[in-house]
């Protein structure tokens, strides 16, 4: 049975904004969550707009990008030492740019530049290049403070008690169980839904994990696990999850830097 979650009910607002977060779609994907009673699943974690919207009691939150579940744990574990390495950020863009190209020795210091980074960016997101390097502009928002404390806190509340490690999608929900609950979340871009999607997309989240998540999605709901997956509008993609139920979306693509390739996207969510 799916109970209606409501806006109201959303506990704690996410830490940071990430590429392809559902924060906008609240809406419209809460209404599909059950209440679950067993353990909450994330494996492609992001700013995690749903986990911090609902903080179930039990969770385990991954993703490959170990740098950003580093940044979660120092945060729940170790944020003092966090705090003190944003109090030393200035928001400036010489500041900026001495910071982007700098790298830590410490754990807390590169969540610290993960989180100051994220924050003054230009659109607010994390991206690197093919070197494996942030490279993302300045922002130039001198208003933002890195070192929000009141939000900080109410992180590292919100992650006390739930597991957070670096993993691969199918390793980090192969524990769950019937009564538990998924949801994916998988890096993709919608703004090539009918160009080259596949080849497009395979510098993103490749097409054979795209069909190893449709399978590891199957799977799990065959078990009796709670799956809910987002993903593009796209022929291809629907061929995948013919066992789901399906539902339009609709949202502001926004991430774009010219304002000519920022307009209506549609995704799917599978349930």
């Amino acid at each position: 049975m799916y109970v209606v979650w409501r806006m109201n009910e959303i506990k704690c607002e996410p830490l940071l904004k990430w590429a392809g977060g559902k924060r906008r779609l609240l809406p419209q994907i809460l209404p599909l969550i059950p209440r679950f009673r067993g353990c909450y699943y994330e494996p492609f974690f992001g700013g995690g707009a749903l986990f911090f919207s609902l903080l179930p009691a039990s969770a385990m939150l991954s993703d490959s990008n170990q740098d950003l579940i580093n940044a979660y744990v120092q945060v729940r574990d170790n944020l003092p030492a966090v705090v003190r390495h944003l109090q030393r950020m200035s928001n400036t863009e010489a500041d900026y740019y001495q910071i982007r190209e700098s790298i830590p020795r410490s754990l807390a210091g590169r969540a610290a530049r993960l989180i100051y980074l994220c924050t003054l960016s230009f659109n607010g997101i994390y991206r690197q290049n093919l070197r494996g390097e942030f490279n993302v502009p300045y922002g130039r928002k001198t208003h933002l403070n890195p070192c929000d404390l009141a939000k900080l806190r109410q992180t590292r509340e919100s992650l006390r008690g739930r597991e957070l490690r670096p993993a691969d999608f199918e390793q980090a929900v192969h524990p769950a169980v019937r009564g538990d609950f998924v949801f994916f979340d998988p890096p993709y871009t919608v703004s090539h839904g009918n160009n080259g999607f596949v080849r497009y997309n395979a510098k993103i989240f490749s097409w054979p994990d795209q069909i190893r998540l449709a399978g590891v999605a199957s799977a799990l709901r065959r078990r009796g696990v709670n799956v809910v997956v987002c993903n593009a509008d796209h022929p291809t993609i629907r061929s995948l999850y013919g066992e789901f139920a399906v539902k339009v979306i609709d949202r502001f693509s926004s991430m774009s830097a010219s304002c000519d390739f920022r307009r209506p996207v549609r995704e799917l969510l599978f349930f």
